[in-house]
């Protein structure tokens, strides 16, 4: 399952490519948001990463006007490697490289026949693994140390207290 989500600056090109990835029989959850009115990225973002951090879903894809904000939010979720896309080659690299398992757009510089062409490729691009898959266990490394550091904290804030 694929879980897509954008702000009201992506909501058109999310409604477009979660019908290219209907059209090809791939399952999506649509967490919105559904119309052109200012809502916060933050809650879409959120929905689409915790979906792909608990592995509810084995991929997903976020688009707010330029992308930045989204980026900002998924990446700070457990597992999420999210990639702000904005050509051809980052997409394919971004899988073959890094694992992005989050594809990031801009809505208001990615138009529908650049974006169906990222989306097939970053969907059809395998992770090369080998020495990259090295640095992928690094990244998910210094989440680890990250989580260990944030509850020793909190412990020692619970004991200040």
């Amino acid at each position: 399952m694929i879980a897509i989500g954008s702000d009201h600056g992506g909501v058109d090109l999310k409604n477009f490519l979660a019908g290219v990835l209907r059209s090809k029989s791939i399952d999506v959850r649509d967490f919105g948001t559904h119309g052109r009115e200012s809502v916060d990225y933050p809650d879409f973002a959120r929905e689409v990463s915790l979906r792909v951090s608990r592995g509810e879903a084995d991929r997903g894809i976020l688009i707010c006007t330029t992308g930045i904000g989204m980026s900002i939010i998924a990446n700070k979720f457990s597992g999420v490697r999210a990639a702000l896309v904005q050509d051809l080659d980052s997409a394919r690299t971004s899988r073959e490289h890094n694992d992005a398992n989050i594809l990031v757009l801009s809505g208001a510089k990615t138009d529908t026949a650049l974006g169906r062409d990222i989306l097939e490729i970053w969907l059809d691009t395998p992770f090369a693994g080998g020495r990259h898959q090295r640095r992928v266990e690094k990244i998910a490394q210094v989440e680890r140390d990250l989580r260990i550091q944030d509850s020793s904290s909190d412990r020692n804030n619970i004991k200040e207290s």
